[in-house]
């Protein structure tokens, strides 16, 4: 008769029980992004600036993402873009907030240079 080998005693301290967790469940339920996400319904963004994309060409990032990303900066206080990219990379609440999953990429700063903001005369 065969014996089966005693998993415990092969593994290695390196291999202990992994938790999954969710962004959703890491992310306080009194912090201000949520109190935001539940007062601001942003889906009336959409039709405001519907004229400005092309359905052509490469995929644009959703305008509700640069607008919530540019509302992060101004409500905690973040002092450049380029700051406000680097906590969104780290801050799981604004990944939610955002709607960004653990592995999503975070838009370049540079989207948000002066030079590309274009308004009527």
């Amino acid at each position: 008769m065969e014996s089966k080998p005693n998993l415990e005693v092969m593994e290695n301290d390196d291999k202990k029980p992994k938790k999954i967790l969710t962004i959703e469940q890491l992310v306080p339920p009194d912090h201000l992004v949520r109190k935001l996400d539940a007062a601001i319904d942003f889906n009336f963004i959409y039709p405001l600036v519907e004229d400005l994309y092309s359905l052509l060409g490469r995929r644009s990032i959703d305008s509700v993402v640069l607008i919530k990303m540019t509302f992060i900066q101004y409500v905690f206080g973040i002092r450049s873009m380029r700051q406000t990219i680097k906590e969104i990379e780290s801050n799981m609440a604004y990944r939610w907030f955002l709607g960004f999953s653990f592995h999503t990429g975070v838009p370049h700063f540079t989207t948000f240079d002066k030079k590309q903001i274009t308004t009527d005369p």
